[in-house]
């Protein structure tokens, strides 16, 4: 299973992102990232992933993960209209003005019960669900406000799962992020062209089985395999404008469309022009 380091843009007049209904049912997105997430959904059912605890939820369910966790992205697989808010925050969002406020302290104690990831239960949706949902369309003071109101009483909410028996432990260290980091974003501009592996160990500052080795590791993939899950996850958003399959092919850096359509069967059960069909049906 590859896991993707996501690198969030937080404009630097705000100290959190709010991303309301992202689109991500068709995209399999294991990632991990440094910033917080308070993710909420309803209307659809789907898999409840984050770091090694896996489960169902049934109809809606809000989540708060902390730093550094691998998850699944919650609409996963989703074949229904639902509705996602995904709030995301730095680790540093109380700490430089607030931290020796008394009153802020059941957030601090969340934040660090967040290591180990937490679902809350139905009374807490109930009381957050229509004010995560009215979150983007506020501004400035009032937005940041009403969030920690919402953090506050999330501190306070009676059911909670913890989500593992202990923190999960970053298993990556900095010097391992910030090569990843490259990595990722030479693939992000590059993965249109030929990319061999003596390029990218170069990069790296690895021989050749070195990095074969180090990228297997982290990843749980080959480069190669990764590479084609990405190029596939690309492939996807195109086919899902209207590009055809030939186009979407020699775009996304495959060199041949018989082995374009057998990478893209093998990744995601159908072949492209299935893909393409099946969505404009759902649609």
């Amino acid at each position: 299973m590859k896991i993707q380091f996501e690198e969030l843009q937080i404009n630097t007049d705000t100290s959190f992102k709010i991303m309301h209904n992202p689109r991500m049912s068709d995209f399999f997105f294991w990632h991990f990232h440094p910033e917080f997430e308070l993710v909420y959904i309803e209307g659809t059912s789907g898999t409840r992933h984050v770091g090694k605890h896996m489960s169902l939820f049934e109809g809606s369910d809000l989540v708060l993960i902390g730093s550094y966790i691998p998850h699944l992205n919650f609409d996963y697989g989703a074949k229904t209209h639902y509705e996602k808010i995904v709030v995301h925050f730095r680790a540093s969002f109380l700490e430089q003005t607030l931290a020796n406020t008394p009153e802020f302290e059941p957030i601090f104690k969340l934040f660090e019960s967040a290591s180990r990831g937490i679902a809350f239960g139905a009374e807490a949706k109930n009381t957050v669900k229509i004010r995560l949902q009215k979150l983007p369309y506020m501004q400035g003071i009032e937005q940041f406000l009403e969030l920690l109101s919402i953090l506050y009483d999330l501190a306070a909410a009676a059911e909670k799962e913890f989500l593992h028996d202990k923190p999960v432990e970053n298993q990556y260290n900095r010097r391992e992020q910030e090569r990843l980091l490259k990595l990722y974003r030479f693939i992000d501009e590059q993965y249109q062209r030929k990319i061999d592996i003596e390029e990218v160990a170069e990069l790296s500052n690895l021989s050749n089985a070195a990095f074969c080795r180090y990228f297997k590791k982290m990843t749980r993939l080959t480069f190669t395999e990764f590479l084609n899950h990405y190029r596939i996850n690309q492939a996807k958003k195109l086919l899902l404008v209207d590009k055809n399959v030939t186009e979407t092919c020699f775009e996304c850096g495959f060199e041949s469309l018989s082995y374009f359509n057998r990478t893209f069967k093998k990744i995601t059960g159908q072949n492209p022009l299935s893909f393409k069909k099946n969505f404009m049906r759902i649609s």
